[in-house]
């Protein structure tokens, strides 16, 4: 959860009860309630999870009303806590990526999110297997045509208000809105539907990091009841759902996913985070013909005045057999403009710093400069380059790979528009059930397995 979500929100007298005291289930009875958990999952035939915002607590962000959340410190008139990282660069948690092993393996049927965070979409849980009850802080939408962009940096406003920027469908164009709620708005009727029909389709609810206390969203696991479904809730504190349930565990919700995976012994693949930016190339010739006037810019693919939230800056050099002068650009926008002899050809490199968050420093991409040269524009298959981009990250343990996924160019003026990914974060997870941790790996660890692909049907391995 965004710090700067919570200071948007309206004022509201009274956010439920806040400041409750965390339990932890002992050793022995948190082992036997996996187990119990485990045997659950494996004989659901449409599991649903429910999650809250104790499932990213382990990513740096606060959540709400534990001992140290936003509203408990607010009522308490304390400060409120320090992120520990930028935002949108919050990386998914051990629990993110276990879901979507789960997905992966056709057992888990449906994620349920009151989270703003975006974590479920980045960690590979598909769209149309997601109801974001809430909104998402990163997440524009279309009210005409209802089309949705999922952006690298948060939108600006929340309350479903009209941001900056508009739909890019020609044949629309209509201003675009975030997506999160503010307190006296109501659920998105799309959402809310599809999460009441696949409760009441769930034989298993899991309630993961939620104390259940905003309504109505806190009733939707009560929907698989009346089908005989069974909920279970894991969390640190109480919740006013717990005598409906067939088993509370109060445990961390890491620990305890990371028991059940190793149960069905299943394996959690890396994250990879890929960010996408563009450079453009804008050429002219100077009025007596004899020079090259040009410019380079480094601007986000959500459009010219979005924010590049993951670059710091950037180092501009030339091939080693040109004496122009090299540049650092410091600030947004990344905007360079030089003048050359028309029949000069020669490399632009580009060293891109990165922000607080990323997993590298830096990378460095080059812009081949040949004005008399005419370049087609064409577009890869984006899917598989992210593909052997993923692999070659967990081969090489390490982030920085960048690849080319289009280019694009324009007559008038002569401009180059490519479009390039790169590799910003790598985190892998070492799940020990035995001592109780569950840690992620550093950036950079060896001996990680390559993301599987989705299964088209179920399969699981049984409980040893």
């Amino acid at each position: 959860m965004s710090l700067g979500y919570a200071e948007k929100l309206s004022f509201i007298e009274d956010v439920g009860q806040v400041g409750m005291t965390e339990l932890f289930d002992s050793s022995h009875v948190l082992q036997d309630k996996i187990e119990q958990l485990a045997k659950l999952i494996q004989k659901s035939r449409h599991l649903v999870v429910f999650t809250g915002a104790g499932i990213s607590t382990s990513c740096g962000i606060p959540d709400f009303r534990g001992p140290k959340g936003i509203w408990t410190l607010q009522r308490e008139g304390k400060s409120l806590p320090e992120a520990s990282l930028p935002f949108h660069r919050a990386m998914p948690s051990m629990t993110h990526m276990a879901l979507v092993e789960l997905e992966k393996a056709g057992i888990l049927k449906f994620v349920i999110s009151q989270n703003i965070d975006g974590l479920h979409l980045r960690s590979g849980i598909p769209r149309e297997k997601l109801a974001e009850l809430h909104g998402n802080s990163f997440m524009e939408t279309c009210p005409l045509c209802g089309a949705e962009y999922l952006r690298d940096f948060e939108v600006e406003t929340i309350g479903l208000k009209e941001t900056s920027r508009r739909c890019s469908d020609e044949k629309c164009g209509a201003k675009l809105r975030d997506t999160v709620l503010d307190w006296e708005d109501a659920l998105p009727p799309k959402e809310m539907n599809l999460a009441e029909k696949h409760c009441r389709m769930g034989d298993v609810v899991l309630c993961l990091g939620t104390s259940l206390q905003i309504t109505p969203a806190c009733n939707l696991p009560l929907k698989s009841l009346r089908g005989g479904g069974k909920i279970v809730i894991v969390n640190l504190q109480k919740t006013p759902k717990d005598k409906k349930a067939s088993l509370v565990i109060h445990g961390f919700v890491d620990k305890v996913i990371a028991g059940v995976i190793g149960l069905l012994n299943m394996q959690i693949s890396p994250y990879i985070r890929i960010d996408l930016f563009q450079t453009i190339l804008t050429q002219s010739l100077s009025s007596d013909k004899k020079f090259v006037n040009w410019t380079v810019r480094i601007a986000s693919v959500h459009g010219l005045s979005a924010p590049l939230p993951f670059i710091k800056s950037v180092e501009v050099s030339f091939s080693d057999n040109q004496n122009y002068k090299e540049a650092i650009l410091n600030k947004q926008p990344f905007l360079l403009k030089r003048r050359t002899v028309r029949k000069e050809t020669f490399e632009i490199f580009l060293m891109l710093k990165f922000s607080d968050g990323c997993g590298c420093l830096s990378t460095q991409i080059k812009i081949p400069f040949n004005f008399l040269a005419s370049n087609e524009g064409f577009k890869l298959d984006k899917n598989g380059t992210f593909e052997k981009m993923r692999d070659t990250a967990i081969q090489d343990s390490s982030c920085g790979q960048n690849a080319v996924v289009e280019r694009r160019t324009v007559l008038v003026p002569k401009s180059e528009i490519t479009v390039h990914a790169i590799v910003t974060n790598v985190k892998a997870f070492d799940c020990h059930l035995s001592n109780g941790d569950v840690k992620p790996r550093k950036e950079g660890m060896k001996g990680s397995e390559t993301t599987r692909k989705r299964s088209k049907g179920r399969k699981r391995k049984m409980i040893s």
